[in-house]
């Protein structure tokens, strides 16, 4: 289909007014930033593992590219991720809604990623500051036992006439995620429905106090929100009461004080 440069124009004014309409019904419509100019829309271990992820499927392969482009292009509005779902409006030829539904990490999976990554402290600590040793990418980023969603566990749904199981629309949001997961990583382990602490179950206490006191990377950061786990309730030992000293007056003093005020005063 042919488009003149007055047809763009006017596609893009009818946009303009429908969000204008949206934002007057309480709708956000916040753009999802994505990075213009450079090959990689990701640049940290849990992006770039989610797009790799998406990309390493052929039932994929044909629509990826276009979605990447929309993203690109700033047409990502509203992404959310929450528990098995993610949403977000696409702007094409018009606003449409997009929803993903992507199934909770099955239980036995997740138990076993927990108990592969036992005793890594060291890799723990990696991933939480967005750096991961070998041992525990490999079990995180595994095809068929790690954290990443399979094609089977994805579901669609755009409100776009396109039909494929994947339209564009839906490909941008998928590729959104892998942005969104460069600054908030943790909102992986809320999509899959696990919970990241878990994998901190065997760090010791030591390990955690060693890295409030030193001057490396972490030194002054709030481990509490790192961590995910109250450390203040675990660590900081509580104040010490102090004693109430009662002075306790003698009944001899006592009767002393009495008779000095009754005696009369010489003249």
């Amino acid at each position: 289909m042919w488009w003149s440069y007055q047809d763009v124009e006017e596609q893009k004014k009818r946009l303009q007014r429908e969000i204008a309409k949206r934002k007057k019904r309480g709708d956000k419509f916040e753009v999802l930033p994505a990075p213009a100019g450079q090959k990689k829309l990701s640049t940290t271990f849990w992006g770039l593992a989610w797009c790799r992820n998406l990309e390493s499927y052929q039932d994929y392969e044909s629509r990826l590219p276009r979605g990447r482009s929309y993203l690109r292009q700033g047409k990502v509005y509203d992404l959310e991720i929450e528990p098995g779902k993610l949403s977000a409006v696409v702007a094409g030829s018009e606003l449409y809604d997009t929803s993903i539904v992507i199934q909770p990490l099955p239980k036995k999976q997740w138990k076993q990623i927990v108990t592969s990554s036992a005793g890594q402290v060291g890799s723990m600590l990696d991933l939480l500051t967005g750096k991961l040793g070998d041992g525990l990418m490999k079990v995180l980023t595994d095809p068929d036992g790690g954290l990443f969603p399979k094609p089977k566990e994805i579901h669609f749904n755009c409100s776009c006439p396109d039909h494929a199981d994947m339209c564009k629309h839906v490909s941008a949001v998928l590729y959104g995620v892998g942005v969104q997961l460069d600054t908030k990583p943790e909102l992986l382990f809320t999509l899959r429905g696990v919970d990241q602490a878990e994998l901190l179950s065997n760090a010791s206490s030591a390990a955690i106090t060693e890295l409030s006191t030193s001057s490396g990377d972490l030194a002054g950061a709030d481990l509490s929100a790192i961590f995910g786990i109250d450390l203040s309730a675990e660590m900081m030992p509580e104040p010490p009461v102090a004693k109430k000293t009662v002075k306790r007056a003698t009944k001899k003093k006592v009767a002393a004080k009495k008779a000095a005020k009754k005696k009369p005063k010489e003249i």
